[in-house]
């Protein structure tokens, strides 16, 4: 039996709406994490593991990193069905699990993330409460599976910078700012003429130091060779000064044709 195959699996679907997608009528990628987080939430209110009941616990869950394999995105007016599953954990990590599916029933996405429980008075990572996670039917395991680190980012005389604030409506019930916004802030950087010209395929992020309300991030992006003649790389990096927040490496497909 593999990892977590007792695990619940929870499953709903969701329509896409004009204003969870771009220009070319595709769903952006902060809508992509949007409609997974939502599943996964709606999963744990189902189990009676509400964002009140967890925050009783003195406690928010924190994602710390994502891999995500991507082979297209959704698109306007498509109805996806995302599965979620807490796979396994240890006593300080969450692996969970989305699937994201076609009405075929193809895969569009599939994603991997390792989650954390944050105090929300030190605001510091605190070991596991066995109450938070046995519902979900999860492994526990020594080790959960490791996620691939980002590229350690460098900036060049070529990496593109932006400045962001972060305003009261970026944080979340959990008091910390929405992941998803930070993709808003890692794509922003790059042209408009690259996204028309080119499709995910491939994410890795990990998150390092948390932003708060009231922080100026900066956003910056390195375009690198990709893997494959038809393949880029980009490289990205969340800062709020000194301190590095996120790290984010991004596999794109040089389309031959580019998005109207």
């Amino acid at each position: 039996m593999g990892l977590g195959e007792q695990a619940s699996i929870f499953t709903e679907k969701h329509r896409m709406l004009y204003y969870e997608c771009d220009r070319t009528g595709r769903a952006t990628l902060a809508t992509l994490i949007d409609i997974a987080v939502l599943a996964s939430q709606d999963q744990s209110d189902a189990l009676g593991l509400t964002t009140d009941f967890v925050q009783s616990h003195g406690v928010g869950w924190v994602v710390t990193q994502y891999a995500m394999d991507i082979t297209r995105m959704p698109h306007l007016d498509e109805t996806v069905t995302i599965a979620v599953r807490g796979s396994a954990y240890n006593p300080y990590f969450a692996f969970r699990e989305f699937w994201i599916r076609d009405e075929n029933d193809q895969e569009l996405a599939y994603i991997t993330s390792i989650w954390v429980t944050m105090s929300q008075t030190t605001r510091k990572i605190v070991k596991l409460d066995e109450e938070l996670v046995t519902p979900y039917h999860s492994e526990a395991v020594k080790r959960i599976p490791r996620l691939p680190r980002p590229i350690s980012f460098e900036t060049t005389d070529a990496t593109i910078s932006k400045p962001y604030q972060v305003r009261f409506f970026d944080i979340d019930p959990n008091r910390h700012v929405n992941n998803a916004h930070y993709f808003d802030w890692l794509l922003d950087t790059l042209p408009a003429d690259f996204l028309l010209q080119h499709d995910l395929l491939h994410v890795d992020v990990r998150y390092e130091n948390e932003v708060q309300y009231g922080h100026t991030v900066t956003s910056s992006v390195n375009v690198l060779p990709g893997e494959q003649a038809d393949q880029v790389i980009t490289s990205h990096r969340i800062a709020v000064g000194d301190d590095k927040c996120c790290e984010v490496t991004i596999k794109w497909q040089t389309l031959a044709t580019p998005h109207d």
